[in-house]
């Protein structure tokens, strides 16, 4: 299932929403004009390597950073692919306007930080060996996603389901489509901590981690007067 859009108008102009959009798109333009080897640079200097917090010496005989609190921010902000980006960035585009609402500009901005920060040290803790770096917005974007889930259940996301060749447009209720897409990624995140060969791929517990985040701190950063 890809989601399309919702059936919630934004009620003020997400700026910080589109800031976020803008602020990603542009780093993604930087990177094009690394070659390859500046770019896996790149990624291991201000990704997320969770080795280098449980492994120091490895990480300084590579010349990483060591133990540095930088690459919890920074890496929310790269991205490995047209595709990468263009999804993470499509998919706040949908949830992060009603949030923003919500919460307003700036209690957002640190929302999503926050969401993306704590989704990485899930990411470290359930894999702590892992040498790979981990970059893209989607922890942070997950966490938004778990406040709309709370926020807004009842909305209607419109939502792409290809069946075999042919497009299927379809309404579902934003509790039923966040829950699915959920779920899948709690599901694949388990069966992932069974696999200890240093493989790339989606990094499930960032998913995981940002969504319950999103969810629980949304509590705290809705604004108390709403009408």
């Amino acid at each position: 299932m890809f989601p399309i859009r919702d059936t919630i108008p934004s009620r003020t102009t997400p700026v910080v929403t589109w800031l976020i959009i803008i602020v990603n798109a542009g780093v993604f333009l930087l990177e094009l004009g690394f070659t390859g080897d500046q770019l896996t640079r790149l990624f291991y200097l201000f990704g997320l390597v969770p080795a280098t917090y449980s492994n120091p010496r490895w990480a300084f005989s590579h010349g990483f950073p060591v133990q540095s609190f930088w690459p919890f921010l920074t890496s929310m902000f790269l991205h490995g692919s047209w595709m990468h980006i263009i999804s993470n960035m499509w998919i706040l585009s949908i949830f992060g306007d009603n949030v923003e609402d919500r919460m307003g500009h700036f209690r957002f901005l640190l929302f999503y930080i926050l969401c993306g920060i704590v989704s990485a040290g899930v990411h470290l803790i359930t894999n702590l060996n892992s040498s790979l770096p981990t970059v893209g917005a989607s922890g942070a974007i997950a966490g938004v996603m778990g406040a709309y889930f709370l926020l807004y259940p009842y909305a209607r996301i419109l939502t792409l389901v290809p069946i075999f060749f042919y497009p299927l447009f379809i309404e579902v209720p934003a509790v039923l489509f966040l829950g699915i897409w959920f779920y899948t990624q709690f599901f694949s995140g388990v069966m992932s901590l069974s696999q200890h060969s240093q493989v790339g791929g989606i990094a499930w517990w960032v998913h995981i981690g940002g969504f319950i985040a999103g969810a629980l701190l949304s509590v705290i950063f809705v604004k108390r007067r709403y009408a």
